[in-house]
């Protein structure tokens, strides 16, 4: 599976970005597409996630209410909408995807078996 990530770019406190990643290759196998950010000196944390199959989603509580992960699963394509950005969401965003089946929706770097290369987004106050 590959993983292309774009969207990133920067923007005023307040304002809006969409992400979106692009799967290819053995899509097939993706139980769950996430995504997680890494700021500078900072490790590498959750932000959503959504069960391909289920269309369960869930948020770090650092975003929920204020961004929204979708699909488009004939496209192999998932998107993260960010609104109400905010300068402590600035950071590298990467798309990530879980070929494990799961009940629940994996959070954790190591679930993950598939990463995109990142995406920049920068906020400014």
């Amino acid at each position: 599976v590959q993983l292309q990530a774009s969207g990133g770019g920067l923007v005023q406190a307040g304002g809006s970005l969409r992400l979106s990643c692009a799967a290819s290759g053995r899509t097939f196998s993706i139980y769950t597409m996430g995504w997680f950010r890494q700021a500078p000196g900072k490790e590498r944390e959750f932000v959503a996630g959504s069960s391909w199959r289920r269309g369960s989603t869930y948020y770090a509580d650092s975003v929920k209410g204020r961004f929204t992960i979708s699909r488009d699963n004939p496209k192999n394509t998932v998107y993260l909408q960010m609104n109400s950005l905010k300068p402590e969401d600035t950071a590298v965003y990467y798309c990530a995807a879980d070929s494990g089946p799961a009940l629940t929706i994996a959070t954790m770097t190591r679930e993950y078996d598939y990463w995109g290369q990142g995406t920049l987004v920068t906020v400014s106050s």
